[in-house]
């Protein structure tokens, strides 16, 4: 199948395009330059066609699920959500210029931040599960690297609520990272298929490859189609990271958290974490920080909505009003830049400055008056 052509970047008020960024399976990221203050930010945009309910509820969710999760040290910054000029729904986040899609394949990641990454992204899980929220794409290239080198974890689109049921539920799935449940389609996703996914990422940074890919003896590509994969993850067999400098108890926590039954498993991120912590005690490593809300916290804000699937924002005005001016066609996008600032140049403010303009001719006209008056009588 042909990969989807980047749309075009919509023009959005104080903010300067710089270049694209990505392209996913529904949304493009784009580099912008924010005017005030002064920032570079990634944005998330919709393309064209926003008529897709399934998009839109699945857009909707991913600014609302970081707008409440957001201000973990370890989950990517959410500054704001709108619609743009020709009406594609869009999110302004945090600029992360690196990641770990590829950088796992081609050098080997040092033990103490493999274990650091796996730490933290225990404590943005686990966040996320307090919170009723589980993630469901847990994997390499959903870990973001920030401009100070702190891995933030991203791409809550397909994030769904713990309290929901499954039925009518979109499948979605990471295949190399995705638990044997979720293979089979048992569940959308779990805390427990969570562990495993976050399990099998610490796995691929340590083993350079995910965990159930096959290679060569020659190093080559093996035998790794999308069915080959699933029908290893639904036997999964644990195979240890053939990599000396791996302690055997590392090796441990990760064949616990990818146990195919998921009874077996860490009963949640927070355990997994800890026992990566633990890890790094014996190896004389100092603990990562694991952030993890205290129990009396609660979100701020309302629960997520995650069937909304209506157009939420900021927008342009679309507020009719009669007038006696011939309308002219509007060309296209261009005119639309011109819309977003509607609230300062609305219909209130223009009768306003008739007003003024009125008065001013009227004081000219009687300064004009008396001014000929005293000429007229030789003053």
């Amino acid at each position: 199948m042909a990969k989807r052509l980047p749309s075009a970047p919509p023009i959005l008020p104080g903010l300067d395009y710089v270049r694209p960024l990505g392209s996913g399976g529904f949304a493009d990221v784009f580099l912008y330059q924010q005017d005030m203050p002064r920032r570079s930010v990634a944005v998330k945009v919709l393309p064209s066609d926003v008529r897709d309910p399934e998009l839109l509820r699945m857009f909707n969710a991913e600014a609302d699920v970081l707008a409440h999760l957001s201000a973990h040290p370890s989950i990517v910054t959410v500054y704001q959500a709108g619609i743009s000029a020709d009406g594609r729904p869009y999110i302004v986040m945090e600029y992360c210029p690196g990641s770990l899609a590829q950088r796992y394949r081609v050098e080997r990641i040092p033990l103490d931040e493999v274990l650091s990454i796996g730490v933290r992204m225990s404590g943005a899980l686990e966040s996320a599960h307090r919170a009723g929220l589980v993630h469901r794409d847990i994997k390499p290239s959903n870990i973001l690297i920030t401009s100070f080198g702190t891995p933030v974890l991203a791409d809550f689109g397909i994030s769904s609520s713990l309290a929901r049921t499954p039925e009518g539920e979109m499948l979605a799935m990471s295949v190399p990272w995705s638990a044997p449940e979720v293979i089979t389609e048992q569940t959308t996703g779990s805390v427990a298929s969570e562990v495993w996914s976050l399990g099998a990422t610490v796995y691929s940074l340590a083993a350079g490859r995910s965990p159930f890919e096959r290679r060569a003896a020659d190093g080559s590509g093996g035998e790794n189609s999308r069915e080959q994969l699933r029908r290893r993850i639904a036997r999964a067999v644990y195979t240890p990271i053939p990599r000396p400098d791996l302690p055997d108890a590392l090796q441990d926590v990760l064949a616990r958290a990818m146990d195919r039954d998921p009874r077996r498993r860490h009963p949640s991120a927070a355990a997994f974490g800890e026992e990566l912590r633990s890890v790094q005690l014996a190896q004389g490593i100092a603990p990562s920080p694991m952030e993890i809300p205290v129990d009396e916290w609660a979100p701020a804000s309302e629960s997520v909505d995650f069937a909304d699937t209506a157009l939420r924002g900021p927008q342009r005005s679309r507020i009719e009003h009669e007038s006696r001016r011939r309308v002219e066609p509007a060309p296209a996008v261009t005119s639309f830049a011109r819309d977003e600032d509607a609230e300062i140049s609305g219909e209130g403010r223009t009768r306003s400055r008739y007003w003024i303009l009125g008065g001013a001719v009227a004081i000219v006209v009687a300064v004009a008056a008396v001014v000929a008056g005293l000429l007229a009588g030789g003053v």
